[in-house]
Formats: structure tokens, C-alpha cells, sequence
């Protein structure tokens, strides 16, 4: 992390500020990180730790266009159905082996073949990967595919050594990102060290880079501004007056891709025969005792903004003929009759952090006027991520850090059969349309699609939508460099201590 100059004197004359020593970074995460293997992992935090330490073929830049990160040039044929990648010829993965061609054919055969990996939807319209050259390859897809690139820039097209594939445990898997894995104790840190052969090693300036799991927002920000954390990730907007107001911390806003909300578990086991699960009318009840303005104003200090579909305003996806009315009660009690009920009970399930508390709480509360009676069960991420997976579950939490491609907030949380539809809604019509939405390259042609597919999902309610996510950050004001992304990775090029 970011030192503070320990000798008594200098403290002094630092009049409480922190100096800098270029060797170590600290972030806090507002969870623990699922497995680290891009290929399996399926949290956002996951996301976060992967970004330094497994380079992609793609990344995104600040206005979410897609740039070179392995792949040195790209070119579509074929109409649009096969796509032939140069790599750059200078990378290498941690083990000091190529990332060539034939470990990009490796890597792609992995995340669509391996049992439990969770990049099958990404990669779906792949028919074959072929060897071109040493630094070329040629993907061809069943039909052009609209989200493709875009899922490349995420753990899709992240590239693991394929010489580590059958390695098991944390870490025994490497990639080729600048930071490679030294160590992970579970629930207390993960720490990574410099790759001095990486291809673009003299952008990033820390030898270290530690990530440590702190869910309780009021703890991340004491451990910021005691200079025991150099960033926090989410920092709580009812602290962003306490960070604006402290000069040696600054504040980052960035309008994001992602939401916050919950769904329902529609055909996963035996907690699917809850009533909330059996009948939409009920589902739409709920959705109209939950007042988000409230949650806006009282949890997000007026950045959360309301969220009635899975695009937010920064998506060109988004349709505000999707966005509901207010609150009504009333009409609530009458859709709970109306399906037989006085009352209906339920649980939520939530990733145990303190941002999560407070949303359930309120909903609790507002949903208990119309006659809902709602247990809350907050659990420790791992167990909430095995859960929900699992299918262990009435109604949870439900949350996407947001895609560059509307299809990552759509399709995979609620096509038939999709990695990410945990809850195990099927309408075959939806899917169709937004598997129709994959293949088409218009703009306005994909909009059509997805208002369409929108209109079902707005009638069968799968999920409900709360909030918006901004992306919020808070660092200590001796960094300079740090650049926000509306994806909400951290991304460390450039960052370094003030000189």
C-alpha cells in the first residue's frame, strides 16, 4: 500500500497527510471474489481481481469502444461470421510460454467445452477455432454475432496457459495479465506481484498489488482514510460528503452499465413453489410497493437512479417506455386478492455487506404495507454465490455489474437455459428474440428486438429492477492517474504515486 512515513519527526511535518512508496497498492473490495479462474469465475469483484492479472484479447476504452489488448489487429469475413485475430507477438503468459495462437484455440476450447465453466452463452455461436499462423487465428461463428467482440474483452477472451489447465487450486492457473498471483487467503486478501516481462510492464508502477475483501462500507473508508487502503470500490454515497470534504481522499462518479434488483426462482428446485414464484400477479405487487425514489434518495443520496429494465441510460438499449409509474399500495393489495392472497410470505437471499442490508430493510418495510411478509437471509458472498446457484432460493438479490453489449444484461440472466439465469426462467419467445438480437448488426434493428423481448419480460416478471449502479470510488488524493470506466473495473495502466 501507499506508506506512511513512520519516524516521528517526518510524520509531523506530513501534518497528518500520507507519503507514497512506489512498491505497494491495497484496494478493498466490497466482497470476497468467487473462484480465480475466468473461465468459471461469475462474480463482478471476480472481474476486478482478473483485470491486472489476465489480459484479455479486447478491452474497452472510457467511451466504451472496443481497443487491441492481446490481439494486435482484428478483421470480420465471411459476412460478418468469421473473425481473424493477430496477436501481438510479445506477450507472455506468468510461466514465461507465448500466448500464441494455439493457446488462444486452447483457451476458447476450454471455456466452451469445460463442465462448469461459465462463458458457454458468451461463445455460443462459435462452430470452430482454427490455426492460421503462430500469432493468427480464425474464429468462425454459426451466424453473426452482435455481442462477440464485447464478450471478448471480458473473461470470455481472457487467456489462461494452457500448459496450467488441469493445475487445481487458487492461483494454480496463470495468465498473462501485468500482476500474477502469489497468494489468497479466503475472506482476508489477495495478493499479486509485478510481471517484469509483461509486453506493456513500464505503465504500471506498483511491485504489489494487494486486493482485500471488506464489505462493511463505514470500515472500508476508516481503513482509507487511516492510509491503511490506498482505493475502496462503492464507497457509500452517504459518505461521499465526508470524502469530498476530506483533502487527502478523492471521489470518482462514473455513470454505469449495471443495476441492482432481485429475481425469482422460477423452476430451481423446491423453492420455486413459492407463491411469489407461481404467479406474476404477485411478482407485480411486490414490484409496486417498492418505492425506488426512496431508495434513490435515502440509500444512494441521488445517485442511485430508478431502474424498471435491465439498460440503464448510458445503454442505447435503454427504452424509457419500460420505466413504471409510482408507488401504489392500493393497487397492490388488489393484485394480492385478485391472485387469492391476504398476505404472502417469502425469503430474500443477499450477499451479507452492509449496502445490502440497507436495501432489504427498506424493501422489507415498504413491501409489509401491501400484506408481504419477507424473512431476509444475508449470507457470506461465497455461500450467497453458491446458493443462488444452486438454486437455494425464493427470491435474491440480483445484480449485474453491467456489459458493453446489451446482451450481457439481458440474455444471460434470462434466456432459457443461459449460465447466469439462475433462477431458471424459460419463455421460449424471449429467447428467440433475443437470440434473433445476437445476430443482427443494426443498431435500430436490435433495439426493436429487445423492446419486444422487454414486453414479455414486463408481463411475466422474472426480476424486478431497483437501481442503476454508479460506479464510485474513493483513493487517496497521493495517486494520480486513476481513470474510472462505466464497466466498474479497476484498471492500474498509468496509475502510480504523485511525484
Amino acid at each position: 500500500m501507499l506508506k506512511k512515513l513512520a519516524m516521528g519527526a517526518t510524520l509531523c511535518g506530513l501534518l497528518g497527510s500520507t507519503a507514497v512508496s512506489a512498491a505497494d497498492l491495497t484496494v478493498a473490495l466490497q466482497d470476497d471474489p468467487d473462484i480465480l479462474d475466468p473461465h468459471r469465475g461469475n462474480t463482478f469483484v471476480g472481474r476486478m481481481v482478473f483485470g491486472p492479472m489476465c489480459d484479455a484479447l479486447f478491452d474497452i476504452d472510457t467511451s466504451l469502444n472496443i481497443v487491441p489488448r492481446l490481439a494486435a489487429e482484428w478483421a470480420w469475413s465471411e459476412g460478418d461470421t468469421v473473425l481473424t485475430i493477430t496477436l501481438r507477438e510479445d506477450a507472455l503468459f506468468h510461466d514465461g510460454t507465448p500466448v500464441n495462437a494455439e493457446a488462444v484455440e486452447a483457451n476458447l476450447d476450454r471455456a466452451m467445452t469445460l463442465p462448469e465453466s461459465n462463458r458457454k452463452a458468451e461463445l455460443a455461436s462459435i462452430t470452430s477455432v482454427e490455426v492460421v499462423g503462430e500469432y493468427q487465428v480464425a474464429i468462425t461463428l454459426e451466424a453473426p454475432d452482435a455481442a462477440f467482440l464485447a464478450n471478448l474483452t471480458d473473461r470470455a477472451g481472457m487467456m489462461v496457459s494452457p500448459a496450467t489447465f488441469e493445475t487445481t487450486g487458487e492461483g494454480g492457473l496463470v495468465c498473462a495479465g501485468p500482476y500474477k498471483f502469489v497468494e489468497r487467503i479466503q475472506n482476508d486478501r489477495i495478493v499479486m506481484e509485478k510481471f517484469a516481462d509483461h509486453w506493456d510492464a513500464d505503465n504500471y508502477h506498483f511491485d504489489t498489488v494487494t486486493y482485500r475483501p471488506i464489505p462493511d462500507t463505514t470500515v472500508r473508508l476508516a481503513n482509507l482514510q487511516s492510509g491503511d487502503l490506498d482505493i475502496i470500490e462503492r464507497p457509500a454515497p452517504s459518505d461521499m460528503a465526508t470524502i469530498e470534504n476530506d483533502p487527502n481522499v478523492v471521489f470518482e462518479l462514473v455513470t454505469g452499465l449495471g443495476f441492482y434488483g432481485v429475481n425469482f426462482n422460477m423452476g430451481n428446485g423446491d423453492r420455486s413453489q413459492s407463491p411469489i414464484n407461481q404467479d406474476a400477479r404477485l411478482r407485480d405487487a411486490l414490484n409496486l410497493t417498492i418505492d425506488r425514489n426512496v431508495l434513490n434518495e435515502v440509500l444512494g443520496m441521488g445517485t442511485y437512479l430508478p431502474a424498471y429494465q435491465p439498460f440503464s441510460t448510458a445503454s442505447w438499449a435503454y427504452n424509457p417506455e419500460f420505466d413504471g409509474g409510482e408507488r401504489d399500495v392500493e393497487r397492490a393489495r388488489e393484485l394480492m386478492a385478485e391472485a387469492g392472497h391476504e398476505t404472502v410470505s417469502f425469503e430474500i437471499l443477499y450477499a451479507n455487506n452492509s449496502a445490502m442490508q440497507q436495501l432489504f430493510e427498506l424493501v422489507q418495510a415498504m413491501a409489509a404495507e401491501a400484506g408481504f411478509n419477507i424473512t431476509l437471509r444475508p449470507t457470506e458472498f461465497a455461500a450467497y454465490v453458491d446458493e443462488r446457484e444452486a438454486g437455494n432460493f425464493e427470491v435474491s438479490q440480483f445484480g449485474a455489474s453491467g456489459r458493453i453489449d446489451p446482451d450481457g444484461n439481458f440474455h444471460r440472466y434470462l434466456a432459457c437455459g443461459s449460465a447466469g439465469n439462475v433462477g431458471h426462467y424459460c419463455n421460449d419467445e424471449l429467447t428467440d428474440l433475443l437470440n434473433q438480437a445476437r445476430v443482427v448488426n443494426d443498431i435500430e434493428e436490435r433495439k426493436a428486438l429487445y423492446d419486444q423481448a422487454q414486453r414479455i419480460a414486463a408481463e411475466d416478471l422474472p426480476a424486478l429492477y431497483f437501481y442503476y449502479t454508479p460506479r464510485t470510488w474513493a483513493y487517496s488524493a497521493n495517486l494520480e492517474g486513476f481513470v474510472p470506466y462505466a464497466d466498474g473495473v479497476l484498471r492500474l495502466a498509468g496509475l502510480k504515486p504523485k511525484q
